[in-house]
């Protein structure tokens, strides 16, 4: 009987190709496994990670198709409170960030925390090096002050119902003067403030959406989101306030995040 023999190099081929076929069918047999560490839980569907960067709480909630360029939005406070446009956004392909600053009222520690996160989301997980800003009620404290100290850094700021003076809210009390390392008379002249520090925004072309209750009395329109849309205008930033009438500082958000959807992808592309 004949034998045939086959070329060497259709050997090799024939070879390679049965190795491909048996990778690629292993790799079909395994799940495959997240690159988040830490406990994995469910944020309204979506899959989310809670871990600690050096030592402080954080959480990553990740998208079902993540968006070209990997958009993101970073939640300060109140975690899952009135999460429509966190839900909204996750099913544009954003993923949602929250960093634990609580009890630190937007101080510089609070600041290097958020630095340390951004770090590493951006240099370990390939975020966008730009974030949107999303700040309730003291949520306010911090996203204007890290804004300010990182303007490169930030696509739009969301603030609702946002402190913008710690003077106005809580007051000059013992947290505070602790949080930022200040006695009751540097608190009184303190000057670092978002309703102070508004100019590298400003001059990093920063839009501003602000949503507020026209009757709040725990923020004082007034006292926060009214002298920075003032002040904002003047140094020739565009800033949008959504007036609530009849709403004090509860509850926050839009029924139809709708208008703050729209303002975030217009600003975050």
């Amino acid at each position: 009987m004949k034998k045939y023999h086959l070329p060497k190099k259709a050997l090799l081929i024939c070879v390679a190709c049965l190795l491909l076929l048996m990778v690629v069918r292993a790799a079909a047999s395994k799940k495959p496994e997240s690159s988040w560490p830490g406990k994995r839980s469910s944020f309204h569907s979506f899959a989310q990670y809670d871990f600690k960067i050096e030592g402080f709480d954080c959480k990553v909630v990740v998208p079902n198709t993540i968006a070209a360029g990997k958009p993101w939005i970073w939640r300060a406070r109140f975690w899952g409170h009135e999460p429509q446009t966190d839900q909204a956004l996750l099913n544009e392909g954003f993923h949602v960030v929250h960093a634990d600053v609580a009890g630190l009222y937007g101080s510089p520690k609070a600041v290097r925390r958020w630095d340390a996160f951004y770090k590493y989301l951006v240099e370990s997980h390939g975020f966008a090096k730009k974030a949107v800003l999303e700040g309730m009620s003291r949520g306010g404290l911090i996203i204007f002050n890290w804004a300010a100290q990182n303007p490169e850094k930030v696509h739009c700021i969301y603030a609702d119902a946002p402190v913008c003076d710690f003077k106005s809210w809580p007051g000059i009390n013992r947290a505070i003067m602790d949080a930022y390392g200040l006695t009751k008379e540097q608190a009184k002249e303190y000057k670092g403030n978002p309703v102070d520090n508004l100019k590298p925004l400003a001059k990093a072309k920063i839009p501003l959406l602000h949503v507020v209750g026209d009757v709040d009395e725990v923020v004082p329109v007034s006292e926060n989101t009214a002298i920075i849309e003032k002040r904002y205008k003047a140094l020739g930033g565009h800033i949008q306030v959504i007036h609530k009438k009849d709403v004090g500082h509860h509850p926050h958000s839009l029924k139809d995040p709708g208008p703050i959807v729209e303002f975030i992808l217009k600003y975050a592309q």
